[in-house]
């Protein structure tokens, strides 16, 4: 088990670390390399699975009632803490709900579960997504039109893939195949980029990132073995969904704080210190969940 986890966890934190070490190198400015991930390697991975043979979204129906509930459920459990001194909700409660399902959960469960894993991490990573440019871009900005979410190109191509899912059609092979392929691009580069993003990151307001690093995966945790209690899944899910639960915030929480100007050095520490965390807390959720 031990040789597993360590085979699973070993590869994210290297291409993790390499990233780190040549954006630290280099500076690079990986805005770029993040814009063609999320407006065309990623949808095409969407599409791709979502489009393929062997995926059956009702196979996976609860699993994502599940996860939206962590999500939704977690801001809402960890919503008293927003009352401690300089901890805001509007700064805080996002890193905590909306976790890195992209960048290491992806990979993660893909290395800890094999490829039959990558339809369920797929719906993981658009409940996340869905709930998170949805209902996280309107915790920052009450403005905000959910519009927007439908000019994005991730939302088109589930949408897409969904539409090709319910109807039975398959893509022809010569269309799959090159699909496929820009698709399995995103992976690595997710775990690139989180890299060098985070190198960029300061641990200026360190005590609000420890609270989140501690915060994040224990209310996913808990969550889990709530709803597990009451509506049980089936054993192989229920060890993706643990995790899920346990990931650590999104880097794009602080993408999405800068934008918004809402205290975006906190932010940082929060994910800085809970991406580091998860090198001790996702090896315990394997051992649970293997």
């Amino acid at each position: 088990m031990l040789e597993r986890i360590f085979l699973t966890v070993f590869p994210v934190v290297a291409v993790v670390l390499i990233g780190s070490i040549y954006g630290r190198l280099r500076r690079p400015d990986v805005s770029v390399a993040n814009q063609i991930n999320m407006e065309l390697f990623v949808p095409a991975l969407l599409i791709s699975v979502l489009a393929g043979k062997n995926f059956q979204l009702t196979d996976y129906s609860q699993l994502a009632i599940m996860a939206a509930v962590i999500v939704l459920g977690s801001g809402l459990v960890l919503l008293p803490l927003c009352r401690l001194p300089g901890v805001s909700l509007k700064t805080f409660l996002p890193p905590m709900m909306f976790n890195n399902t992209g960048n290491m959960g992806i990979p993660l469960l893909v290395f800890a579960f094999g490829d039959k894993a990558l339809p369920a991490a797929v719906v993981l990573f658009i409940v996340e997504m869905l709930l998170h440019f949805t209902v996280g871009i309107y915790m920052l900005d009450h403005r905000t039109s959910p519009r927007q979410l439908l000019r994005m190109p991730i939302t088109l191509a589930t949408l897409l893939g969904l539409a090709l899912s319910f109807s039975g059609l398959h893509l022809p092979q010569w269309l799959y195949t090159p699909l496929d392929m820009i698709g399995q691009i995103s992976i690595p580069l997710m775990l690139f980029t989180l890299g060098i993003r985070l190198t960029h990151i300061n641990l200026k307001d360190w005590h609000v990132g420890v609270l989140g690093a501690i915060a994040c995966p224990a209310s996913g945790l808990l969550l889990a073995w709530i709803v597990q209690t009451l509506w049980p899944l089936p054993a192989a899910q229920w060890a993706y969904l643990i995790v899920f639960a346990a990931l650590p915030p999104a880097v794009l929480n602080y993408m999405l704080a800068e934008q918004f100007r809402q205290e975006p050095a906190k932010v940082a520490s929060i994910v800085m210190l809970g991406n580091i965390a998860s090198l001790v807390i996702i090896p315990l959720a394997l051992m649970w969940a293997i």
